[in-house]
């Protein structure tokens, strides 16, 4: 399970090292935890809808593990607000480099493989749209 867990990662990291180049950010940024997912939004969408999914997560995930009642249902709806700004954020990706609705399906459900598409193949970065 470790190795699979690697290999995940390597994969997940060799895509956005591509993207990155082709947006114009240094690959490197790629390795680091968060900072890469940060530098996604800031040349898909921008920064500040990355700290809204960030604390947004947190918050939501405490308050569904430490809590019962309304509390719980509360993280629970923050938690799915979250994953509506991360499927927005996947549209974004597609879009910046010129795809659409169906290649974010394709990175919702089969993320290392199109994000591999998207860092190999000749599509160009567009901007964010």
């Amino acid at each position: 399970m470790f190795i699979l867990v690697i290999g995940w990662y390597i994969l997940q990291v060799v895509a956005y090292w591509k993207i990155f180049e082709k947006a114009g950010e240094p690959g490197w940024k790629a390795i680091v935890p968060f900072y890469n997912t940060y530098t996604q939004y800031k040349f898909t969408w921008n920064t500040r809808a990355f700290w809204i999914v960030l604390i947004g997560g947190i918050v939501g995930g405490i308050l569904q593990e430490a809590t019962e009642g309304i509390p719980s249902l509360l993280g629970t709806l923050i938690v799915l607000i979250v994953a509506i700004f991360n499927i927005i954020s996947l549209n974004k990706l597609a879009k910046a480099f010129g795809h659409g609705v169906g290649f974010t399906i394709g990175l919702f459900f089969l993320n290392p493989i199109f994000m591999l598409i998207l860092g190999f193949s000749g599509d160009e970065y567009i901007g964010p749209q």
